[in-house]
């Protein structure tokens, strides 16, 4: 196995997230250990190194990988923050006091760290890495943990309660189900609702099929659907934080997909905020509504002769 591949290893075991399991990351926890292609692990050293002079001049030397200048950043805040947190590296272990942005910022190994990684290729290494990882945690549990608390919380009517991941399309579905529905959907019954990360976080699939909305291609749903029985009403929500409002070309396609849907469908484009809306405001489709999160007591409509009603 060659160098690369067996750092690779020791970042996985000591519970690196994906992000950091890759040839730069690689590279950077052999120029922290002061390893050439042919060394072995027992001989890794405790050294503090620059990132430009130090580790991007290391890797080009050592194992002939060169990285342009301006990959400096990168180095420092995909690989070296994430070694910081994990307690792999410490930051200015020289002088703690050095400013943030000083050109004499540097990094070294963690005692510990170089501890268990001397051991690599042993006998002791498992039981060594296992020490490293109860002792500080693994950083891919703890951002799994920060994400989780970050989680966006969506209680439907019946009690159960969704868990939306987090980020700005997420929030504005979830104002979509808790702003937007009460005041212009109430009673109307949630079918399908996706996620950024789970497309089909809740489908409703004996409903959508009794509506004869097809459930093949999660991909070409709208965002939110949401369905008032009493007015057999469907609401076909797409929340817009960069691309995809109700756009005349979208309506289209969602009434192809949606042909044997006889329920009178309204569509809707909700943005987080003004200056979202206003950067759409040409692609949008006439006879569709405009919802947007930041004044949610009020509706666009894009014709002006009706308000809050199925498409002609």
């Amino acid at each position: 196995m060659s160098k690369i591949r067996e750092a690779h290893d020791i970042l996985n075991t000591l519970g690196l997230p994906p992000a950091q399991q890759n040839e730069m990351s690689a590279l950077t926890l052999l120029a922290l250990c002061g390893l050439s292609k042919r060394d072995e692990w027992s001989l890794a050293q405790r050294h503090s190194v620059g990132v430009t002079k130090g580790i991007m001049s290391f890797v080009s030397e050592k194992y002939g990988k060169k990285y342009a200048p301006n990959t400096r950043e990168t180095f420092r805040r995909q690989v070296l923050h994430q070694f910081v947190q994990a307690r792999i590296a410490d930051y200015n272990p020289d002088n703690p006091q050095l400013a943030t942005n000083s050109p004499q910022a540097h990094y070294a190994l963690t005692e510990e760290a170089l501890k268990a990684i001397k051991t690599y290729g042993t006998d002791e290494w498992i039981s060594a890495a296992k020490a490293f990882v109860d002792k500080h945690g693994a950083l891919v549990a703890k951002y799994a943990r920060e994400r989780n608390s970050d989680m966006i919380p969506v209680t439907l009517s019946k009690g159960l309660i969704l868990q939306l991941s987090p980020g700005k399309h997420n929030e504005v579905q979830a104002a979509i189900i808790l702003e937007f529905a009460p005041r212009f959907a109430p009673g109307a019954a949630l079918l399908y609702l996706g996620d950024t990360t789970k497309k089909n976080l809740f489908v409703d699939t004996d409903k959508l099929v009794e509506l004869g909305i097809p459930i093949t291609d999660h991909s070409k749903l709208p965002d939110v659907i949401l369905y008032d029985e009493k007015k057999e009403w469907l609401y076909l929500v797409e929340a817009v934080t960069s691309h995809g409002p109700a756009s005349p070309k979208r309506v289209l396609e969602l009434e192809d997909m949606l042909v044997d849907c006889k329920i009178g469908k309204i569509y809707v484009t909700a943005f987080p905020d003004f200056t979202e809306f206003r950067k759409h405001t040409g692609e949008i489709a006439w006879d569709t509504e405009v919802w947007i999160k930041e004044n949610p007591d009020h509706m666009i409509h894009y014709n002006g002769d009706k308000f809050m009603g199925p498409r002609p």
